[in-house]
């Protein structure tokens, strides 16, 4: 009876109408062209409206091109530290039992839960100079505050669940029963880890590193509060496209989001690529989960 049941479900989808097919493509078209591509195509027109030549100078323009600079080297130092954290993070929630195990897992969750301004402001708090570390941060000469580490800090804060939340529920529907072979037969942990567990993790591992670099680049409101909004040494990318639009410089503001717009679209080629590339083995470990 299951299985007829099943069956006549199945069944039922197929034979839908064609005009009821048909209405459902051309919503889901609908929804995707108004709210993901025609946005896309808006910031790309904007930005070349006056020609290549304007586009190219907003873009070498020496606060943009400090902006770009910015952005990429906190991303560069952002994800690697995130993907270690995750990594870690997974194997720590999967593979053991602890006390606090769940409180740890709760934790991770936190950026998901609170405003990136909050998260901006928790760190004002801990580094001002009003604060206990500021004045300790001020005889050593040490700059968070207004400086790079406190974007560092900030983007670190609000990314640091993308690799973990991505690897943590791989992790623990894969058991542990492979790492245990191993280490049966004479694996090392770091054998263990390079050639059982990271074969094993590594497309959910990717996902999540695009994640959290997509995050990365884009984040505003915790940057924001942290900045300090000093043209050409804290303005990230984003923060740079605030400046240009609110001085109605609307040609360079879209100049300079159509290429954080490029470095997303780049990022989701990428992913792509690799899907193409290495498509049967991810239906493989897709079928043995």
């Amino acid at each position: 009876m299951a299985s007829d049941h099943d069956f006549s479900h199945g069944n039922r989808a197929v034979t839908e109408s064609l005009a009821t097919r048909i209405g459902l493509i051309i919503v889901a078209l609908g929804f995707l062209s108004l709210f993901l591509i025609l946005p896309v195509v808006a910031v790309f027109a904007e930005a070349f409206r006056k020609g290549a030549g304007e586009y190219l100078e907003a873009i070498l323009e020496p606060d943009a091109w400090a902006s770009i600079r910015l952005t990429l080297t906190v991303a560069a130092i952002a994800v690697p530290l995130n993907l270690v954290f995750g990594v870690c993070a997974a194997w720590a929630i999967a593979k053991y039992e602890f006390k606090g195990k769940a409180l740890f897992t709760t934790l991770i969750d936190l950026p998901f839960s609170i405003s990136p301004v909050i998260s901006g402001l928790v760190f004002v708090l801990l580094f001002s100079s009003q604060s206990l570390l500021g004045p300790w941060l001020a005889r050593h000469g040490i700059e968070i505050l207004f400086a790079v580490p406190g974007i560092v800090l900030a983007t670190l804060f609000v990314t640091f669940p993308f690799v973990a939340r991505e690897l943590i529920p791989l992790m623990q529907e894969q058991g542990t029963g492979d790492e245990e072979a191993a280490i049966s037969l004479g694996a090392n942990g770091w054998q263990t880890f390079r050639y059982v567990t990271l074969p094993n993790i590594k497309w959910g591992l990717l996902y999540g590193v695009l994640l959290c670099n997509a995050r990365a680049m884009g984040e505003f409101g915790a940057v924001s509060v942290v900045s300090g909004h000093i043209r050409g040494l804290t303005n990230t990318m984003p923060l740079h496209v605030e400046i240009l639009y609110n001085e109605y410089n609307f040609v360079a503001a879209f100049a300079v989001a159509s290429l954080l717009a490029f470095l997303a679209l780049f990022t989701l080629a990428i992913k792509k690529l690799l899907e193409l590339r290495y498509g049967d083995e991810l239906v493989a470990i897709g079928r043995g989960r």
